[in-house]
């Protein structure tokens, strides 16, 4: 019975790594689980009882670096691949407008030049816009 007890204390900080909630009660009980295993196999050292406890504190809070680092990364390629579908939407979007549209008999459209103008310091290439007219 005290074998299940050690493993389920040893095995329950890994299992709630992901809660920050459940922090402070995960590293109890790796400490818990620690000392208690440390306590066993030296039979009653306190030092390397409290060695263990202090073993148990860094392997659970290294079990939750672990999963920090994790999500960080997860969260990372995530905002990066939706950037990546926005630019891609965007350029589809300019694509779809640059298409013609179909002519119907009650709309006309005028054609009208600009020239080349430099507007801000930029400056803008010849190019043709449409008018509408609806009638």
């Amino acid at each position: 019975m005290k074998r299940i007890i050690l493993i389920v204390q040893i095995t329950l900080p890994f299992l709630f790594a992901g809660c920050s909630a459940m922090r402070p009660v995960a590293d109890v009980a790796a400490a818990g689980g620690g000392g208690y295993l440390a306590n066993d196999l030296s039979h009653g050292n306190p030092a390397i009882t409290a060695a263990g406890a202090a073993g148990g504190v860094v392997v659970s809070e290294g079990a939750f670096y672990l999963s920090k680092k994790q999500s960080d990364k997860s969260f990372v390629n995530g905002y990066e691949k939706g950037r990546s579908d926005a630019v891609k939407q965007q350029y589809w979007l300019q694509v779809n407008q640059q298409h013609s549209p179909p002519q119907q008999d009650d709309v006309r459209y005028y054609e009208i030049p600009l020239p080349e103008q430099t507007i801000d310091g930029v400056i803008l290439k010849p190019t043709t816009k449409y008018l509408r007219i609806e009638e």
